[in-house]
């Protein structure tokens, strides 16, 4: 056939390559007379032609690398696309209109935050370059030294993260406030450019963005041969990447939320008050509600929020509104209490000070969690069938993708974009990235390296594998310090001329002559450091002061702190003036302060 011909040739004849660990198999076929003649050829590995063989499967890893650069090139142009839509579009209708007057320039100028910057890069520098390169990628088949033109952008996707919930609440604000702003807003909503999504979900792009440019780079330095000249560009430009893409991450884990929130918010007919960036989606599902006169159960549906429960009656429309909200009860006061009801089982109740309700999980709902439940313990124990005397030499029974929701060894969910499902090649589980951050030699498949979880790389080695790179001065938990403190927290600081913030401040035990600065309590990482040895200490008050302030000062460096009252001032003070000195100072935590430490850090754990 025409195909065929095309095709790789052995022996004269079009062939297809199976191979497995003992042997290379061509299945080679002759077309004649409207029939197809198959033959196979079984080859060793060490017969010269295996060596020709091979030559064939490097060519699909160039295609896979090929594929990859395609990917990157075509979601690149979607992008820009997108990028154009806020740019050309949304932010420029909006200061036209805000130049007559109707409402202020710097509105639009906030809620779009350096916008125009970003499209003017990727519209003018990173696409032409890519489609240049695409163009020419027989003789130059390379992505690194592109990407890493785009690691000193990528400041400018720091800025658009970070004013990215005050662009969110400025844009509902004057969504509410002004009838033309949300008129022109909807009118652009409408256009088929916009494919019938909001402006919300269109500014989630750019947040979004640089994590993908990690993906597809990851995937490209695995199909990338070790000697490719390409390779030091490509690892150089990920490690930036990937630095930048940590910072995104947490404004992507707040952009998913407040999608959910965009949904419920269309799913309730637009109703209600809920995209607000301090609601924070938990869970939703079907329930019964069992009547207070004759306890029949009726179908309702309920909303899960960190401050809310919405109970909801489904509404039977055609388009808009899927639910009415009947009752908004918070969650402050609530109490659940497990009822017994021999006639609908599985009942609880729901009271709180707005209404008090008797509801009934589904049977199907009841059934699922078990079957889950069951599936997951069944998934286990079948992988528990490769013993730790065959780990490595037998091939496992992979666990399917869909049979689990989180990683088999941490037991974080997955999600599509941040943690991905990977399969240990040891044990069969499906684990997160993290889990699988491990190499070793497998003798089932040729002792070739192979991916494997933590567990089996410390079963097949017989050592422990470092959890990551060793971490940095500042890269220690707030929660973990805050648990074994001589004192710790919340101050107002001031370094030299800069502006004041609110800071967690903590001194270990563990490091009793160093006062690290956190933005929060659950940071898992320093802000800053200060070394207290020979610090100078003044408490003197100063005109231009606030009540209960301190500096601490050496040769040019001066940091200047405010306490939320003279008596906290004073127990800050107690134990600095004994660390300048050197000596390790007293603890001044309360007996409950490890508890409430601790609590807000469970507290922070189950709300995520």
């Amino acid at each position: 056939s025409e195909g065929s011909r095309q095709r790789p040739r052995l022996f004269g004849w079009p062939f297809t390559i199976i191979q497995n660990s003992m042997t290379v198999t061509a299945l080679t076929g002759t077309y004649y007379r409207n029939i197809i003649y198959v033959h196979t050829v079984c080859i060793s590995p060490n017969h010269p032609t295996a060596t020709a063989l091979s030559s064939v499967f490097q060519e699909t890893n160039e295609q896979k690398l090929y594929k990859i650069a395609t990917e990157l090139l075509k979601t690149e142009r979607a992008y820009v696309t997108r990028l154009n839509l806020l740019d050309q579009v949304f932010c420029a209708k909006l200061t036209e209109e805000a130049l007559k007057g109707t409402f202020p320039v710097d509105v639009v100028k906030n809620i779009f935050s350096n916008i125009s910057s970003i499209n003017t890069f990727h519209n003018q520098f990173l696409l032409p370059d890519l489609e240049k390169r695409m163009g020419e990628w027989e003789s130059t088949p390379r992505l690194g030294d592109i990407l890493q033109n785009l690691t000193p952008f990528l400041k400018m996707y720091a800025e658009y993260v970070k004013n990215f919930d005050n662009a969110m609440e400025l844009l509902k604000q004057w969504t509410d406030r002004s009838p033309q702003f949300k008129a022109i807003i909807q009118d652009i909503q409408s256009q088929e450019a916009c494919g019938s999504l909001t402006l919300q979900h269109h500014m989630l792009e750019p947040v979004q963005r640089v994590p993908r440019y990690e993906m597809l780079l990851k995937d490209y330095l695995k199909k990338l041969p070790q000697d490719d000249p390409d390779r030091r560009d490509a690892e150089k430009s990920l490690d930036i990447i990937a630095m930048a893409a940590t910072h995104s991450n947490s404004a992507i884990r707040k952009s998913e939320n407040l999608k959910k929130l965009l949904e419920i918010y269309e799913m309730l007919g637009e109703e209600e008050d809920i995209v607000n960036a301090s609601n924070e989606f938990i869970k939703e599902g079907h329930i019964l509600k069992l009547a207070a006169r004759n306890t029949s159960a009726m179908e309702r549906y309920l909303f899960l929020f960190n401050n809310m429960l919405l109970y909801c009656v489904p509404k039977f429309s055609l388009g808009g509104a899927k639910y009415t909200v009947r009752t908004r009860i918070g969650i402050e006061g609530m109490k659940v209490l497990e009822t017994i009801n021999e006639d609908y089982p599985h009942t609880f109740q729901v009271s709180g000070k707005e209404r008090t309700l008797e509801l009934q999980a589904f049977q199907e709902t009841i059934e699922i969690f078990h079957q889950k439940n069951e599936t997951f313990k069944s998934a286990s124990k079948d992988v528990e069938e490769v013993s730790t005397a065959e780990l490595g030499k037998r091939a496992p029974r992979w666990i399917r993708d869909k049979e689990v929701t989180m990683c088999m060894k941490c037991k974080e969910p997955f999600n599509a974009l941040t943690r991905r499902r990977h399969h240990c090649r040891a044990c069969g589980y499906v684990v997160c990235w993290k889990c699988s951050d491990n190499k070793v030699a497998l003798e089932y498949d040729s002792n070739k390296i192979n991916k494997v979880c933590k567990d089996c790389y410390s079963i097949l080695t017989g050592e422990e594998k470092a959890e990551g790179k060793k971490k940095g001065i500042l890269e220690i938990e707030a929660a973990q310090f805050s648990g074994s403190s001589i004192i710790c927290g919340f101050l107002q600081h001031c370094e030299k001329n800069k502006p004041w913030g609110k800071v967690w401040c903590v001194i270990p035990e563990k490091e009793a002559l160093v006062l690290y600065l956190y933005g929060a309590p659950q940071d898992v990482k320093a802000q800053s450091s200060i070394p207290l040895l020979g610090y100078s200490v003044e408490d003197s008050p100063r005109p231009a002061d606030p009540p209960a302030s301190f500096r601490l000062s050496q040769s040019k460096s001066v940091h200047s702190f405010v306490a939320e009252s003279e008596e906290l001032k004073q127990r800050w003070l107690k134990v600095i003036r004994v660390a300048v000195t050197g000596e390790v100072p007293e603890s001044q935590m309360p007996n409950d302060a490890t508890a409430n430490a601790t609590d807000t850090q469970e507290t922070s754990s189950d709300s995520t």
